[in-house]
């Protein structure tokens, strides 16, 4: 009951993140959807993560070279995707509010694909294998 528990409260975050994202693209005043680009972001953000879960041994060892690769670029990309947003502001391609709009929403599904990560990554008890 817990795993579903969580994974409506992430659905629910996720589903948050998304309306800020284009609530920054769809409102009249900004009307530009440029930053529907960082959805890319949050498609490729998970990659590394299960590469190296899929490669590395499962020893637990303070340091894992590939794991740690992996942290690196997942570490570039969610940066990338922040720094998209003001990128485009700072060239006058879409307007600072929905910059803003669109960091609070990059906060909320970075924050939310962590949870998940957090919730459902250990084999502890449950999993997202059950699904």
């Amino acid at each position: 009951m817990a795993g579903i528990k969580a994974l409506v409260g992430l659905s629910f975050s996720g589903v948050i993140g998304l309306t800020f994202l284009l609530l920054g693209c769809a409102l009249e005043q900004y009307g530009v959807y440029w930053p529907l680009f960082v959805l890319i972001f949050y498609v490729v953000s998970p990659i590394p993560y299960f590469i190296a879960n899929r490669l590395g041994d499962d020893t637990d060892t303070a340091s894992n070279a590939c794991r740690e690769l992996a942290y690196f670029f997942t570490t570039g990309i969610v940066v990338s995707a922040f720094g998209l947003p003001v990128v485009l502001a700072r060239a006058a391609v879409i307007q600072w509010g929905a910059c803003g709009l669109v960091m609070a929403g990059n906060t909320v599904i970075f924050l939310t694909i962590l949870g998940f990560f957090l919730v459902f990554g250990g084999g502890d008890d449950f999993s997202w294998e059950q699904w």
